[in-house]
């Protein structure tokens, strides 16, 4: 039986921000389904995380990465025009478009050099309390093992059930689904460090340069709506993106020709209520879900994690206000995401017939 004080479900970003912000402290135990990062769309990473990554003591090991620049995002929202936002007047300097598996584990190594326990593969099976806190049934390798913990973390992701048993309740706000495609850059053409993103009739596109020398392009839309139907069909999916002038200038930098089909992820709005209860929290998408138009996903998850460290860490010293505080917290962040969110689909008004956006014109602001 191996003992810890807290137990981190999922070694993604927020749950590898955790750890990294509570091993050199406490003991720290996380599992992971996967034992390599799986490939993920390529993401981008706001300014303001710099302070972040100082914080949790990988700023230097996140440049000598070589992720690539983020300095504009342009966009074709609302009219046909195209705007650009640039990151000059930022005091934080540009952002990143990120090499997510070269960046998670990163994060991963980090965190077990400064103490923390990795299993991996290995899944969650069973969790009870105990009078000390939790009992913990996990899979690793194949083989049953327990751990005993006081403080129970979920960093497992949007789709987490794991505290569902402990009166945690997930509000699913839409059905937001993303399939992406990725295509070689061609190297005698410099990395353009500009995200683009359109929308269309029946959802949006986005596309930006990988800095592991590829192009991501992203068909956002409803499951249930006919044109979820993209998320499965490559051809179909480069076909559509074809029709737009926008697209082909923003993606001609890269050969998309081959096979493979699109990769589909959940993209849905979501929030765990209540995101903490006695002895456990969740952070990251396990506690609020965002929607990839907001640029804030990879960010929140560094956030939240660390924060959650920072409650878990507080609760094990006996402060009863920690919990609370931190919930607190995530209900003013979803609160502005959700008038944020609502700001920015309102801007597209030439569609209101359209299903994708009649579910979007009467978001709560």
């Amino acid at each position: 039986m191996m003992e810890a004080d807290v137990v981190i479900v999922g070694a993604g970003p927020a749950g590898s921000a955790a750890a990294l912000a509570l091993a050199p402290a406490r003991r720290v135990l996380v599992v992971e389904r996967h034992e390599q990062v799986p490939d993920r769309i390529g993401d981008s990473l706001a300014p303001a995380a710099r302070r972040l990554l100082v914080d949790l003591g990988v700023w230097e090991d996140f440049l000598r990465d070589g992720h690539a620049p983020c300095y504009a995002a342009r966009s074709t929202w609302g009219s046909g025009a195209v705007t650009e936002r640039d990151t000059l007047g930022d005091l934080d300097g540009h952002g990143w478009h990120i090499d997510r598996r070269r960046f998670e584990a990163r994060l991963r190594a980090a965190a077990v050099a400064r103490g923390a326990t990795l299993l991996t593969p290995a899944r969650v099976t069973g969790l009870a309390r105990t009078p000390g806190g939790w009992e913990v049934r996990i899979d690793w390798l194949g083989r049953a093992t327990t751990a005993v913990a006081r403080i129970v973390l979920d960093c497992g992701g949007r789709a987490s059930t794991l505290l569902r048993p402990f009166g945690a309740e997930r509000d699913v706000r839409d059905r937001l689904i993303c399939g992406w495609v990725t295509g070689r850059r061609r190297e005698s053409r410099p990395i353009p460090g500009v995200s683009y993103t359109e929308s269309a009739p029946d959802g949006w596109w986005y596309t930006a340069p990988m800095a592991d020398g590829r192009r991501v392009l992203a068909w956002h839309t409803d499951s249930d709506l006919p044109a979820a139907a993209l998320v499965r069909d490559r051809a179909a999916l480069l076909a559509e993106a074809g029709h737009s002038a926008g697209l082909a200038a923003e993606t001609a930098d890269a050969d998309f020709r081959g096979d493979e089909p699109p990769r589909a992820i959940a993209a849905y709005s979501s929030a765990l209520a209540p995101p903490a209860g006695d002895g456990w929290l969740a952070a990251g998408d396990a506690a609020t879900g965002f929607d990839p138009l907001s640029s804030q996903g990879l960010f929140h998850a560094l956030y939240t994690g660390r924060s959650a460290a920072m409650a878990a860490d507080r609760a094990l010293a006996g402060d009863i206000s920690a919990r609370g505080d931190y919930a607190a917290g995530l209900s003013r962040i979803d609160a502005a995401y959700r008038r944020n969110l609502a700001a920015w689909y309102g801007l597209e008004r030439r569609w209101p017939g359209r299903e994708f956006w009649r579910r979007r014109g009467g978001m709560p602001g």
